[in-house]
């Protein structure tokens, strides 16, 4: 049995290109990153946000990984069934897409919404990303000064 979508629920949805999607290497996937990232990371609290992000330590790692944020989304079941919580990890998905956070950072990042991002529009939440982005980048940029003050060689003659 085949059901087809109305208009109604894509008005408003433009095409994407090949280009334009979500890569596989940007996902936060394993359970051992989350916690690291919960547990050593830093938090940027935002109206329907709670981020958590930690620079990452790129020595031990896979040389084929390729650099740049890695996104990853924890939805409670306090958010409804898995419709509706997988519905809201398709809108922080496209916001993060849409955002094109910077790509030079090697950088983990988890976020947790807040009750009130379901009811968001998706403009809104897309700033909120947006700006998320911004503030983690100045952090890190400035924590990654004051790690530097002179010497960026390392050695000490």
């Amino acid at each position: 049995m085949t059901v087809s979508v109305s208009a109604e629920s894509n008005q408003g949805a433009e095409k994407r290109s090949v280009d334009a999607s979500y890569p596989h290497s940007a996902h936060l996937l394993r359970h051992a990153d989350f916690e690291r990232v919960y547990k050593q990371g830093r938090k940027h609290f935002s109206p329907s946000l709670t981020v958590f992000y930690l620079k990452r330590q790129t020595e031990g790692e896979k040389q084929s990984r390729k650099g740049g944020p890695r996104v990853g989304f924890t939805v409670g079941r306090a958010f409804g069934g898995a419709v509706q919580r997988n519905r809201l990890k398709r809108r922080l998905r496209e916001a993060v897409r849409l955002s094109k956070p910077w790509p030079n950072v090697d950088v983990d990042i988890v976020m947790n919404p807040k009750r009130v991002a379901p009811r968001m529009a998706f403009e809104t939440l897309m700033n909120e990303v947006h700006q998320a982005f911004v503030v983690i980048e100045k952090k890190l940029l400035k924590s990654a000064d004051k790690a530097v003050p002179g010497d960026e060689s390392g050695n000490r003659s």
